[in-house]
């Protein structure tokens, strides 16, 4: 990783300080273009996206809990989860988003220990989500939800890191409202509390109808992030009803651990090796890492 106490500008991607690589960050919501993530779950995938161009690394809070032995869901040891935030941001040179799923704490305080310990491994955002299954309902209360961003916030701004704050509302994935227009009421109005609470955009998985995102975009005054899989709109799609940027969550890891699937039923099976075909070769990916 670049050590170098050269400054340069904020829309620069490879700016060498914390902050600037936060500023760095923020600046790619808001060029006009679609910050395209797709994420990484561990430093080999995230060193691979840096390499292939990528301005920015974010990791799937999904894939890294796999990878770590733990299901997705708020079931991952913290410590474990800032540990490969750690040595992802010690593989790039780019700016890296951490998805620490609900915060990794039950308590707003808890958050907040959260997000300095993956400031202090050297992360620049966070995605941080409303989900919440409880006899109250698949989501947070809004206030509370909204709480645990601000004691988000304050951590930041004490660390003196202008923290990307990427608040998530689960709406559309977990079906929250009876219909339509409540679903998007419903969340225009918890991001209107999430901006309040110190969030600086908004996330809405779950939603890739390009009237419904654009809608969004217009009610909400923050970058918008989409998630993308097979079948969703394309960038440019994406791009032209003003959404800020676009994450393929788990889809990369979960493609990763099917191609194991199919490798080793064939292996047993068929006794041939066709499906590891179109691999990265040795030395490709020993060449991301130094000696």
């Amino acid at each position: 990783m670049t050590t170098s106490n050269t400054t340069t500008g904020p829309s620069d991607p490879h700016a060498t300080s914390q902050q600037d690589r936060a500023k760095a960050f923020h600046g790619l919501h808001t060029g006009g273009e679609v910050l395209a993530l797709a994420n990484a779950w561990d430093v080999a995938s995230a060193a691979i996206a840096a390499a292939a161009g990528s301005p920015a690394v974010a990791t799937t809070s999904a894939g890294v809990a796999w990878s770590l032995g733990a299901a997705d869901g708020d079931a991952l040891d913290r410590t474990l989860a800032v540990d490969l935030v750690a040595r992802v941001v010690s593989a790039v040179d780019v700016p890296v988003t951490a998805d620490i799923e609900s915060g990794f704490g039950a308590t707003a305080a808890e958050v907040a220990d959260t997000i300095r310990a993956v400031l202090a491994a050297g992360a620049v955002g966070v995605n941080i989500e409303d989900s919440h299954a409880s006899e109250n309902g698949p989501l947070r209360a809004v206030a509370e939800q909204s709480d645990r961003l601000a004691a988000a916030r304050a951590a930041a701004d004490e660390a003196g890191v202008d923290l990307y704050l990427n608040a998530r509302t689960d709406t559309y994935l977990r079906g929250v409202g009876a219909d339509a227009e409540e679903r998007f009421a419903e969340t225009v109005a918890r991001a209107t509390a999430y901006l309040a609470a110190g969030a600086s955009g908004i996330f809405v998985p779950g939603l890739t109808d390009l009237d419904t995102l654009g809608r969004l975009v217009r009610e909400i005054p923050a970058p918008v992030n989409a998630m993308v899989h097979p079948g969703a709109p394309s960038v440019a799609e994406l791009k032209a009803v003003g959404v800020a940027r676009a994450s393929l969550g788990a889809a990369i890891a979960q493609s990763a651990y099917a191609l194991a699937r199919r490798a080793t039923e064939e292996l047993l099976g068929a006794g041939t090796y066709e499906s590891v075909t179109d691999a990265l070769s040795w030395v490709e990916l020993n060449e991301l890492f130094p000696r």
